[in-house]
């Protein structure tokens, strides 16, 4: 988007991006912003930083449009999925992007036939860890929660949503990061390989 609108760019602004992107999300989970404004503030924080004149409703409408082409895959998550479903498991993506992203990187994604659905949180109307977000994907999967497994990175969003819902919890930590934040998965893993051992 910056090419394309002649800006320029550089491995510092996709760097600091990430960092005022990461803050807008964290105050959307902690329900300090709304989704509407999480989607504008990040480019405005960082089109003030640079001195930047030009809508950030505009250049994010731009912005969800191509990110929703992106069908990046975590290492070792097709492989997985494959290894779930020939189980007779089933695979669910909830997640608080955005849902129009979300539903097209799916569609387009190879994981598309391995999905039996997808719980975004604009369209369920609350995000995660929020308990509201969870009775409804509860509400929708056909399984007794001590059946199922929470995999994600986020431990503020999945582990600790999934924890306060009474779902099992595991926290894919491909950084190996110490966790420092007091909230505990059930189980820790480094890559999507070690699922095997749950299957």
């Amino acid at each position: 988007m910056f090419e394309q609108h002649g800006y320029g760019y550089s491995d510092s602004i996709q760097a600091r991006y990430g960092e005022i992107n990461s803050q807008a999300w964290a105050s959307y989970e902690n329900d300090e912003i709304t989704v509407q404004e999480l989607q504008t503030v990040r480019f405005s924080r960082l089109f003030d930083e640079l001195g930047i004149a030009h809508d950030a409703d505009d250049f994010n409408t731009k912005y969800l449009y191509e990110l929703g082409k992106g069908k990046f895959l975590v290492e070792g998550a097709l492989e997985i999925c494959q290894e779930i479903t020939a189980c007779g498991k089933q695979v669910y993506i909830i997640t608080n992007g955005l849902a129009a992203t979300q539903e097209a990187r799916a569609k387009h994604s190879p994981l598309h036939r391995y999905i039996t659905g997808v719980f975004a949180s604009q369209t369920v109307g609350h995000q995660k860890p929020s308990n509201e977000y969870f009775r409804h994907v509860l509400a929708h999967i056909p399984a007794n929660k001590d059946k199922m497994l929470i995999i994600g990175d986020s431990l503020a969003a999945d582990i600790a949503g999934g924890n306060n819902a009474g779902i099992d919890t595991c926290w894919l930590n491909t950084h190996k990061v110490k966790n420092q934040t007091g909230i505990e998965p059930i189980y820790e893993i480094t890559h999507l390989s070690q699922l095997s051992t749950f299957i």
